[in-house]
């Protein structure tokens, strides 16, 4: 049994770029080589359906694009790379406990819970209608296929996270938060690490962008102030997860990783 982790960039929003194009590439053509309408109304709607359809094709290439490099079949592979690498910087002590904040179909947490078998690990997430093939029962299923028994899965949500204070020995989170609709992602960082145990630590992979986040190092600063151990804002695009060149083309330029212990 092999393990399906899906892809990050889901076929249906490609399905559905290449609809709107071959729906606006119609109306183009229909408006433009028949009768219907004359005029300047003509030349407007097919202007605009053709602009349409220019649009809908550069999305599906660009999106098709993406999902052969996320592929954990395809030859580039960057998930697996991505989940590897955060996941060989999660360590749990023996008997302790880890959370994965927005868990996905479970690569993470099984990643996790593979490199500290001597622990556990607990998978979070909402799995809305955005990743709707993502679900609690594909985690399970991928941990059985990978052999990981020390995993468990249950929803939750990222803003509210339904544990006490302190309750984990690390936390991990890869590429949730940037999704997340929020003027104060950074306050969203501090409802994870709110659950982490002192002496516990984190590795958090995201879109760290001033856009997104704001002021990141300040962010640093603060944890250091509160008395955070340790921590560290990694930059992931210059060779570590990915090249420069493919974070700009990807869409994924800020991505880094933020570590430490608390």
């Amino acid at each position: 049994m092999k393990p399906n982790y899906k892809n990050w960039m889901p076929k249906g929003m490609i399905w559905s770029a290449a609809a709107g194009c071959a729906v606006c590439l119609a109306l183009a053509l229909l408006f433009g080589l028949t009768t219907l309408t004359s005029g300047t109304w003509k030349t407007v709607l097919t202007i605009l359906f053709a602009v349409g359809a220019a649009v809908c094709v550069v999305a599906t290439v660009w999106m098709t694009l993406l999902y052969r490099a996320f592929s954990y079949d395809g030859r580039r592979q960057m998930s697996r790379q991505i989940i590897d690498g955060v996941a060989a910087k999660v360590v749990l002590p023996e008997g302790g406990c880890g959370l994965d904040v927005g868990c996905g179909s479970g690569a993470l947490t099984i990643a996790v819970a593979k490199c500290n078998p001597q622990a556990r690990m607990i998978g979070i997430d909402r799995w809305g209608v955005e990743y709707s093939s993502f679900s609690k029962n594909l985690c399970e299923e991928n941990a059985r296929a990978e052999g990981v028994t020390n995993t468990s899965f249950a929803k939750g949500n990222a803003l509210k996270l339904d544990f006490a204070d302190e309750t984990f020995d690390a936390v991990c989170s890869n590429y949730v938060y940037h999704n997340i609709p929020s003027r104060d992602r950074q306050e969203i960082l501090m409802e994870t690490l709110r659950v982490l145990k002192k002496g516990g630590t984190f590795a958090i992979h995201d879109i760290f962008s001033r856009q997104k986040y704001g002021d990141m190092q300040m962010f640093v600063q603060r944890l250091k102030n509160m008395g955070y151990e340790r921590v560290e804002l990694i930059d992931t695009t210059k060779g570590l997860f990915m090249s420069h060149w493919e974070a700009s083309w990807m869409a994924l330029k800020g991505s880094a990783i933020l570590v430490g212990k608390k």
